[in-house]
């Protein structure tokens, strides 16, 4: 099964704001791994206020400071999600900033819904990765986090990752005319309809082999992944199983698949 084209770049320079758009500038943290490639991009925004800081990131003194280097007055903070690649620094930098912190969970700070503006940018609600993942629109770019990535499709693990409201968000996406997404791991996508297109058939595709697999016979996620992921990084496998357990529970909730005793069929 082919898939979406993904991009890569090279190792960014650490502990660097580097540009990526007008007036917005990316750390990359030093949390490199197959589930985050170089790192978490922690995006800086300029505005007349002071600069907003989106997804601090890891936990990591040095990814802070270099924040914190390349900020100068931090007049608010952004969340699109609260796993902890992306909220580790959080409590240290509103400790060291003061500035309030946005999220879809209010325990992080002021709850933010879907269309709420913070700003100049508008909040979009993409569950799907994560319950209370958020993207953040204004015009034709976005940050979209986790959501959309550049260089892999995103992780969908059940019991919070939802795989119907993740394939619902990716066409919410394709509904928009964007110009500009703004990942939380990998460098920018500068064609978002075709990655986004691609990412929902990848989805559609791997459903419908899926489908098949469960018509020949009663299988279990890991023979799933067994039959379906080839030449799969050992590492990404517990990921694979899980994305095919969300696949298997929106079916479920269809009524095109019954399971029993961690058997489907």
């Amino acid at each position: 099964m082919s898939g979406p084209r993904f991009l890569t770049e090279p190792e960014p320079t650490r502990g660097v704001a580097l540009p990526v758009a007008p007036g917005i500038r990316r750390i990359v943290a030093g949390n490199p791994g197959p589930m985050t490639y170089h790192g978490t991009n922690t995006y800086l925004i300029d505005t007349d206020d002071g600069v907003f800081v989106l997804d601090p990131g890891p936990d990591d003194a040095g990814h802070l400071s270099a924040i914190l280097a390349a900020s100068g007055r931090v007049a608010g903070i952004l969340l699109s999600h609260g796993h902890s690649d992306h909220v580790g620094a959080l409590p240290a930098l509103a400790a060291a900033t003061g500035a309030p912190v946005f999220s879809a969970s209010g325990a992080f700070g002021t709850a933010v819904g879907d269309g709420d503006p913070v700003g100049e940018w508008t909040a979009l609600a993409t569950p799907g990765h994560a319950p209370d993942h958020l993207c953040f629109a204004r015009g034709d770019t976005v940050f979209s986090a986790d959501h959309v990535m550049s260089f892999s499709s995103s992780v969908v693990a059940p019991p919070e990752g939802d795989m119907a409201a993740y394939m619902a968000g990716l066409r919410r996406m394709l509904a928009r005319d964007d110009r500009l997404l703004l990942p939380g791991h990998g460098p920018p996508i500068t064609e978002p309809r075709a990655l986004v297109s691609a990412l929902l058939e990848h989805r559609l595709a791997r459903e419908a082999a899926i489908v098949a697999l469960l018509q020949g016979g009663r299988q279990t996620p890991a023979a799933i992944v067994a039959a379906l992921y080839f030449a799969l990084d050992p590492r990404l496998r517990a990921a694979a199983e899980a994305s095919v357990l969300a696949h298997l529970l929106k079916l479920r909730a269809e009524g095109a698949a019954t399971e029993r005793n961690g058997v489907w069929m």
